[in-house]
């Protein structure tokens, strides 16, 4: 027989339901776990970084969705923008403390992914196998 481990906290017991429609915190998980936003997050745990460090870093991503996810992140309170009085502006982007508890369980599940991608992608060959590749 097998157990489960009981979370420390009941669903019931949260003051917020992300499967709630109106809950606030269903904007942040979004913000957290879309595309750029895990990305963005994963990669400013490593630390400070400017703005086009970061866009390198995050391979793909535009200017323009980078600066929205930023802005989102930082509004969230996850992410902390200073910008240096200098001549030309400096921009560093960082994790605030917060941010950072998200990013750690965040890489989490990146190193899980990667690390089992051998059986996603056996998996995938199977079902296109399977149905028909499309």
């Amino acid at each position: 027989m097998t157990t489960t481990q009981e979370p420390t906290e009941r669903l019931d017991d949260l003051p917020y339901n992300v499967f709630a429609k109106a809950c606030p915190s269903r904007g942040t998980l979004e913000h957290v776990t879309g595309r750029w936003g895990g990305l963005t997050l994963g990669a400013l745990y490593e630390g400070s970084l400017r703005f086009n460090e970061l866009r390198r870093r995050v391979d793909g991503v535009s200017e323009k969705m980078l600066s929205q996810t930023l802005h989102a992140l930082e509004r969230d309170g996850l992410v902390h923008r200073e910008a240096q009085p200098t001549n030309p502006p400096r921009v560093d982007y960082e994790l605030t403390p917060l941010g950072r508890g998200v990013a750690e369980r965040l890489l989490s599940l990146i190193h899980f992914v990667e690390g089992r991608m051998d059986d996603v992608l056996a998996a995938r060959e199977r079902y296109d196998a399977t149905r028909g590749a499309r």
